[in-house]
């Protein structure tokens, strides 16, 4: 049998990465202690952050799987400890990177995240399955994701992204749920069962700020808010919190749903926000036969666009229009974006048109540092 180093131990330790933190379980300080004896056994102790934390099992899985590829390496035992609070403080600094507690990285000029708050004049226009799927697909695309669910009465994200366990924490510090490699935060995770969230406007910005502040994101190349209808607290505080947010108008193609849609878009002009674009949803059905059934009639999401356009001084392009599909009803029921769980699909396909043409925008210099300094006489 080969001789196994411990340094050999730790290469194979170092593949594996925390479940929640997505960094390595080595660099994490959670790899307490490593050996092996002659007969090939080994030995590992793990550290976790809580002594409840869900996802204990995975990481019981994955370290063990991963010795086991070592050649000479027989079998594997592992035993879970938990973090001093002395360890808990030094995991939450380095993960902070040196920045000042209660901190929205978001908010910071530097911040290369794009930050989408989707909209919506009135409910019911799908603006949550929208996100869902946008997320998604990004995510499938390579990109770091993270989801706020921002709609803190009406809260439909952990369901539609079939987030299955609720948040660690590490002191101060709220590990979010991943799901389909999406990192999630919602109110939905922090209340019993069905329970309604009776709040008004400051507890509302609290726990956005909370989300933002609090939530460990990691380095994310797109956040998307998931608003609530209309143009209450939570828009305002969001354009509040992050002001480099960009707004992403959902509406149907119904008159009278375009006309809320404009005055949903339209706050942009008071808290100087720049509108992406427009997303039509429910556009129509397909027929078996290849024609189209318009049964919320026709043109709703083009007329947004002109009229914000016209409003704003500059363009708001239309982004595309989502057909209507069982499938994507369905997925959002059971957790599966239809992006992944039916990819061809009408839906699938015009949803991930939009994430593509999101996910390819060049982020301004507008905000940002270009590290120039006035030169001297």
């Amino acid at each position: 049998m080969p001789e196994v180093t411990h340094d050999a131990l730790i290469a194979a330790l170092a593949t594996v990465d925390d479940p929640e933190i997505r960094k390595p379980i080595t660099e994490l300080g959670m790899v307490d202690t490593v050996t092996i004896d002659d007969a090939g056994h080994v030995e590992l102790t793990i550290l976790l952050t809580v002594a409840a934390c869900p996802l204990k099992d995975t990481l019981t899985r994955d370290s063990t799987a991963a010795l086991m590829k070592v050649d000479g390496v027989a079998s594997v035992n592992v035993t879970l400890g938990v973090m001093t609070d002395e360890q808990r403080t030094e995991l939450r600094q380095q993960l902070r990177g040196g920045a000042p507690e209660k901190e929205i990285p978001f908010a910071k000029p530097g911040s290369l995240t794009r930050v989408y708050a989707v909209a919506s004049g009135k409910g019911g226009v799908g603006k949550s399955s929208v996100t869902a799927n946008l997320a998604a697909a990004m995510a499938d695309s390579g990109l770091r994701v993270g989801v706020v669910d921002a709609d803190i009465y009406g809260f439909s994200i952990p369901r539609m992204l079939g987030v299955e366990h609720r948040p660690t924490q590490v002191d101060d510090m709220i590990m979010p749920p991943v799901a389909h490699d999406v990192k999630v935060i919602s109110i939905g995770m922090f209340v019993p069962g069905n329970q309604p969230v009776v709040w008004r406007g400051p507890m509302l910005h609290r726990a956005l700020q909370q989300f933002l502040a609090d939530v460990f994101w990691g380095d994310l190349d797109v956040l998307l808010l998931d608003l609530p209808p209309g143009t209450g607290d939570v828009a305002i505080s969001i354009a509040q919190l992050i002001p480099g947010a960009e707004i992403l108008v959902v509406t149907t193609p119904q008159q009278a749903a375009a006309e809320v849609a404009e005055r949903a878009g339209s706050i942009a002009l008071q808290t100087h926000q720049r509108i992406v674009g427009v997303v039509e949803n429910m556009s129509w059905l397909e027929l078996p036969d290849g024609t189209r059934q318009e049964l919320f009639g026709s043109g709703g999401g083009q007329q947004v666009a002109e009229s914000l356009t016209r409003s704003i001084g500059a363009e708001v392009p239309l982004l595309g229009q989502i057909p209507l599909d069982v499938s994507l009803r369905e997925g959002s029921d059971t957790g599966s974006p239809v992006v992944l769980g039916n990819p061809t699909s009408p839906a699938a396909v015009a949803l991930r048109g939009i994430a593509k043409g999101l996910s390819t925008r060049s982020r301004g210099l507008a905000g940002r540092s270009l590290g120039l300094t006035p030169a001297g006489r």
